[in-house]
């Protein structure tokens, strides 16, 4: 059984370090000869010798403009296998002690887990043997990831989602920190507290945690692992090379998506994720990402006239609505909004549920609220999943629509300005590179609204007769 999933934190679907592994890629891949090294050299070696078999014959590491990267060490064509993993050099996330895991319950994720074991195996130093591969993941401060960026670099990004959700993860790494420091505490009672949690601060969980949300991979039953030397391959968003878990077999392998000519760098693709996940997953943004996608609250007054009648026809066609996170007394929900590639196509990129709830709060009386469900009942049963008769209010709803998301673009605007007129001379060259990040991110939400608010135009115009 063949499955592919690259693991990442609970954002948009949702995750890679800059200098030692930067997993990214700008466009066309650059042709760059591998640099070759004492590390790199002993590294495929002493993971063949560990696998008992070949890992790959056609990979060498070097280093690339997108740091520490995979090449073609000779041809290779499409369809071939370039590189096979055994599940049993790979450091899951029941590897952990079984005096840790029986503390740590159902207290701590998977990622929490995966983190102590990272933690546990880099404080045995040369004692570790997994030392080779831990000595080549990136050390602390070389992370991108918005949970390391300062208050003032996460300013940068205050009108986008990113910023609300890089608080939340935050948080949420906090969480699991606390429940490791239980186990702290009972060890510490026991009279053999584990020498690698003595030292175990939030920042080293933090990165640790990091790590783990930027590199890990998953198998169709959910198990969660850092594959060595498939984390040095980087990512470009146009690949369909991705890698894949054999079940049965029980290892990890890449199929080549395409012809490599020797020396050059093999790239595959993590997911078809956003910037925003890219950048609070990954560390790092592309320029023009194809998959950018805005995710926004749309919401409803408690207020609202015929507000239990319009909550029950929602939650009845589950259209699910929720609170407010920010305590506001409104119900709704989030909903993606991705780019619309013609402004008098069919609007795919405006989710049918976004249009659907629009069209049930425009509602001012009982009798439009019954329209909705006989026009569903007519249809295909979905609640306002075709426009609905009454031109007027279709248009109304969609209306509602477009100032919603033209407030929202109104934010944008004057941040990428701002950043792009900083003088960037004197700052140090991490900042300039989390400034540019910024600007992707913002760039590609904007076109994505901008693209939604030119569609709603269009088909509010073609409604009205115009």
């Amino acid at each position: 059984m063949l499955s592919s999933t690259r693991f990442g934190a609970a954002f948009l679907p949702r995750r890679a370090t800059v200098l030692l592994s930067v997993q990214f890629s700008f466009g066309n891949s650059a042709k760059v000869l591998p640099c070759s090294t004492n590390e790199c050299d002993e590294f495929l070696p002493w993971l063949e010798r560990k696998a008992g078999i070949e890992v790959s014959s056609v990979l060498s590491i070097g280093s690339s403009t997108h740091g520490r990267s995979l090449f073609a060490s000779r041809c290779i064509h499409s369809g071939d296998c370039i590189l096979k993993i055994p599940y049993s050099v790979q450091l899951r996330s029941d590897n952990i002690l079984p005096e840790i895991q029986r503390f740590l319950g159902d207290a701590a994720s998977s990622h929490a887990r995966l983190a102590l074991l990272i933690l546990f195996e880099e404080n045995l130093g040369q004692a570790s043997e997994w030392e080779p591969y831990i000595s080549c993941l990136p050390q602390m401060g070389m992370l991108h990831s918005t949970v390391f960026w300062s208050k003032d670099e996460l300013d940068m990004v205050q009108c986008s989602p990113v910023y609300q959700e890089t608080i939340h993860h935050k948080a949420c790494i906090e969480k699991d920190f606390i429940a490791v420091q239980q186990v702290d505490i009972i060890f510490w009672a026991l009279g053999h507290l584990p020498h690698y949690c003595r030292d175990v601060t939030f920042e080293k969980f933090m990165h640790a945690y990091a790590l783990v949300e930027s590199r890990a991979w998953g198998t169709s039953s959910k198990e969660l692992s850092l594959i060595p030397f498939a984390d040095f391959l980087n990512h470009d968003g146009r690949s369909e090379g991705t890698l894949l878990s054999n079940e049965d077999k029980e290892i990890s392998e890449v199929i080549a998506d395409r012809g490599y000519s020797a020396g050059e760098e093999v790239l595959i693709s993590y997911g078809k994720f956003s910037n925003a996940s890219l950048l609070l997953d990954y560390g790092f943004t592309l320029p023009y990402n194809t998959h950018d996608q805005v995710q926004i609250w749309f919401g409803m007054s408690q207020f609202e006239p015929f507000y239990e009648m319009k909550l029950e026809l929602l939650d009845k066609h589950q259209i699910a609505a929720m609170d407010d996170a920010n305590g506001i007394e409104t119900v709704g929900n989030h909903f993606t909004i991705r780019e619309v590639k013609s402004a008098r196509g069919w609007g795919r990129g405006i989710p049918l549920s976004l249009r659907a709830f629009a069209r049930v709060m425009t509602a001012t009386s009982c009798q439009e609220l019954e329209d909705l469900v006989r026009e569903a009942a007519q249809n295909d049963g979905r609640l306002a999943r075709r426009p609905l008769m009454n031109k007027i209010k279709e248009i109304e709803a969609h209306q509602m629509l477009l100032e919603r998301i033209e407030t929202l673009m109104q934010g944008y605007s004057p941040c990428i300005l701002s950043m792009q007129l900083k003088n960037t001379c004197t700052e140090n060259s991490q900042l300039e590179m989390r400034r540019k990040m910024a600007i992707d991110l913002l760039s590609g939400e904007l076109r994505v609204l901008r693209s939604a608010s030119m569609w709603l135009k269009n088909y509010c115009t073609s409604l009205s007769g115009g």
